[in-house]
C-alpha cells in the first residue's frame, strides 16, 4: 500500500487536505465541483515527470477537507485567501495557476486579486466572471437556481440513489467517486453552498469593478460541456491585459481533465514551459 502523499494543513481557519508531488516551477491544480483533487490524476505524473512541483489541494468543502457550516464561507474572495495561504504554508512565492469549474473561478480571481501571486493561468471551462452572459449560458444553468433551494435539492439529488445526480452527469465525470464522497456528513450542502454563496439569484445593481488580468491566460473549453457556452470563455480575452490564447477541445465533455488528459497535459507543458 502507498503511503498517502497528501497532509492536511491549517489555512485561513480551515483544515485543507493537500498533496505535493515533485519538485520545481511550483504548479498549483484546482478541481471544482463535485469533484476533488483526484481529478488531475492524469496530468500530476505527467507534469511531474517535467519538471514541476504539483500542489493539488481539495478545495475548502470537498474531499477531505474541511467543510465550514456556514454559506458566506465559500464566497470565492475566501477561497483566494485560502489559495494565497497555501502558497505561504508550502513558501512558494509565485506559481502557475490552473483551474476547471468552480476552481477555474477562483483563479481567475486570484490572478485579479494576488497578481503578484500568479505565473501564468490556465482556467478550464469557466470564463472571466465579466464576460458577458449569453442566452444560451442562461439556458444550461438552469441548476444554478435549483441548488439555491437549502434541503430540498439535498433530499432530490441524494434520492434513490443519487438518480438525480447520475442523470445530471450525463454519465461523464467521476460519479461514482463523487457520491461516495457526498455522501459524507454535511459534504453535499458544502458543495452546494459554492453556488449559494456566489450565484444567489440578486438585484441587479452596478457591474463590478474588476482590473484586467495581467498574468498570460490559457482559456479551455470543451465542445462537449452542457454546462457552460464557450462562447463566453471566447469572450473572456476582453479582460485580460497579457498574453491570452484560447483552445479548444473537441469531444470532451465538461470533465476536460478526465476526457482528455493527453490534449490537456500537451496544452499545459506547451503554455506553462
Amino acid at each position: 500500500m502507498k503511503p498517502d502523499p497528501g497532509r492536511f494543513i491549517q489555512v485561513n481557519g480551515v483544515s485543507l487536505y493537500v498533496e505535493e508531488h515533485g519538485a520545481g516551477v511550483p504548479v498549483l491544480l484546482m478541481h471544482g465541483f463535485p469533484d476533488s483533487a483526484r481529478l488531475w490524476r492524469n496530468q500530476v505524473p505527467v507534469l511531474v515527470s517535467n519538471g514541476f512541483r504539483v500542489i493539488t489541494p481539495d478545495l475548502r468543502g470537498f474531499g477531505r477537507s474541511g467543510r465550514p457550516q456556514e454559506v458566506a464561507a465559500y464566497r470565492l474572495q475566501n477561497v483566494v485567501a485560502d489559495v494565497t495561504g497555501l502558497l505561504d504554508a508550502f513558501g512558494v512565492e509565485t506559481a502557475h495557476v490552473v483551474g476547471h469549474d468552480w476552481g477555474a473561478a477562483v483563479a481567475w480571481l486570484t490572478a485579479v486579486l494576488a497578481p503578484d501571486r500568479v505565473r501564468r493561468l490556465v482556467v478550464i471551462s469557466v470564463p472571466h466572471p465579466l464576460a458577458p452572459v449569453t442566452l444560451r449560458q442562461h439556458e444550461m444553468a438552469w441548476y444554478q437556481l435549483f441548488f439555491q433551494f437549502a434541503g430540498v435539492a439535498e433530499a432530490t439529488i441524494m434520492a434513490d440513489d443519487w438518480v438525480w445526480l447520475r442523470m445530471f452527469s450525463r454519465g461523464d465525470g467521476d460519479t461514482g467517486q463523487w457520491i461516495e464522497e457526498l455522501s459524507r456528513p454535511g459534504a453535499l450542502t458544502a458543495a452546494l453552498n459554492w453556488a449559494r454563496a456566489n450565484l444567489a439569484p440578486r438585484m441587479p445593481g452596478p457591474q463590478p469593478s474588476l482590473p484586467p488580468v495581467q498574468a498570460p491566460v490559457l482559456g479551455i473549453w470543451s465542445d462537449g460541456d452542457h454546462y457552460l457556452d464557450g462562447e463566453r470563455m471566447r469572450q473572456s480575452a476582453a479582460h485580460v491585459a497579457g498574453p491570452w490564447r484560447y483552445a479548444e477541445i473537441a469531444g470532451a465533455s465538461h470533465w476536460v481533465p478526465r476526457d482528455a488528459p493527453g490534449q490537456l497535459n500537451d496544452l499545459l507543458l506547451d503554455w506553462l514551459r
